[in-house]
């Protein structure tokens, strides 16, 4: 769901999203929705999705979603920093993620990433702040 005119320097068929699965199902400045279905390469050893994906997932759509907001105005975004905790095991079907921006700062944006199973069922949350910097001119 990302503008075609936006500078990508990865095809995102060549990115660790598109590695693990990430739809984005709806994006922008304010919300996003985004799904992994779950498939074997997901899990931790004991069966369960492994924590970096519901990090992952919090991190990629928040990250874009600040970007592509702020680019008109000359700005880039990266992530910051990435606090998620864990509520409650999910074996399979799929990761669901809401994000909702909490703050636009003029230096960091604020999001917060509710990820739910496929019935809807709180497991994780994330916060999230990005970084947004003026772009390199080069």
């Amino acid at each position: 769901m990302i503008d075609p005119d936006f500078p990508l320097a990865v095809p995102l068929d060549r990115t660790f999203d598109a590695l693990y699965g990430l739809e984005v199902l709806e994006s922008g400045p304010e919300e996003v929705r985004a799904r992994v279905i779950v498939r074997e390469h997901h899990l931790q050893p004991m069966g369960l999705v492994h924590g970096g994906v519901f990090a992952s997932i919090a991190e990629s759509i928040t990250s874009s979603a600040t970007a592509i907001a702020v680019h008109p105005d000359g700005k880039v975004a990266q992530g910051l920093s990435n606090q998620t905790s864990f509520l409650r095991p999910v074996l399979g079907g799929q990761v669901n993620a809401l994000a909702r921006r909490r703050h636009r700062g003029r230096t960091t944006w604020l999001w917060e990433v509710d990820l739910t199973d496929e019935a809807g069922r709180l497991c994780a949350v994330s916060r999230m702040t990005i970084a947004v910097r003026d772009r390199d001119p080069a």
